[in-house]
């Protein structure tokens, strides 16, 4: 049987998605085209999938209550399953020529997003 999210898990979820909407009305607002949300796959999960030209990032985004919690936000264990998760997607979303990236975006209340461009290289 499986056990109902506590009340603190609801409300990460509930920030995390809203963090996820934001990241993507920013990426949208500098020109880019957002192609695709929370794509699952056997690696593991994107949160953005965005293009701006022949350029396609895989977003990670990461939203904390603080904008000092951000910088602990996002670590390499976490990166290199969100590249797994793009090397698995690059097919459906990338053509011959495309430019592949890894990306994240830190949210925080009361801040601009913080836009980490290329933040994988594995």
């Amino acid at each position: 049987m499986k056990r109902a999210p506590s009340e603190a898990r609801r409300a990460a979820e509930t920030r995390g998605r809203d963090g996820e909407r934001r990241a993507a009305w920013w990426l949208w607002l500098r020109g880019w085209k957002i192609l695709d949300r929370r794509v699952r796959t056997p690696a593991g999960e994107v949160d953005l999938v965005a293009r701006k030209g022949s350029l396609v990032a895989f977003v990670e985004v990461k939203t904390r209550a603080t904008a000092a919690e951000l910088d602990f936000a996002i670590d390499e264990r976490r990166l290199s399953r969100v590249a797994a998760a793009a090397e698995y997607l690059m097919p459906r979303y990338a053509g011959p020529g495309d430019d592949i990236r890894v990306d994240v975006i830190l949210i925080a209340p009361r801040s601009l997003p913080r836009h980490i461009e290329n933040a994988w290289m594995g």
